[in-house]
């Protein structure tokens, strides 16, 4: 094998290998539990690799605190009717999520009822 191929090849792994490592998988969220927020958007961000959305709801002692909700990339948000233009701050969202499996305020979407009454799945 000549240098040229080798060097080539090497490189091409070691790029393959670092792209497969960066993602995550969804072994953070309690798939066998889902959870319903109906809340106020505070912020969208629509960027890759997830986009995100941030939903401030009242708790079970009235106090509002800040959900977390991790979608998918771009790609697969607009492949689902999600747009940049979807959710802007201060629509009010029914979010399904499965939560964080650490308690903490965030979880991965499964639905979300928009402020025009749009599902997104």
């Amino acid at each position: 094998m000549n240098r040229t191929v080798f060097i080539t090849a090497f490189v091409t792994v070691c790029v393959l290998v670092s792209a497969a490592s960066a993602h995550h998988s969804h072994s953070m969220f309690d798939m066998t539990k889902e959870v319903s927020l109906t809340g106020t958007v505070t912020t969208y961000s629509y960027r890759n690799p997830h986009v995100f959305l941030h939903v401030d709801v009242k708790n079970e002692k009235g106090e509002v605190v800040s959900w977390a909700v991790e979608m998918s990339n771009i790609s697969n948000m607009q492949s689902r009717g999600i747009y940049l233009s979807t959710f802007k701050p201060g629509d009010v969202v029914t979010v399904k999520i499965n939560p964080l499996k650490d308690g903490r305020l965030g979880g991965n979407y499964t639905s979300i009822v928009a402020a025009d009454g749009k599902t997104y799945e």
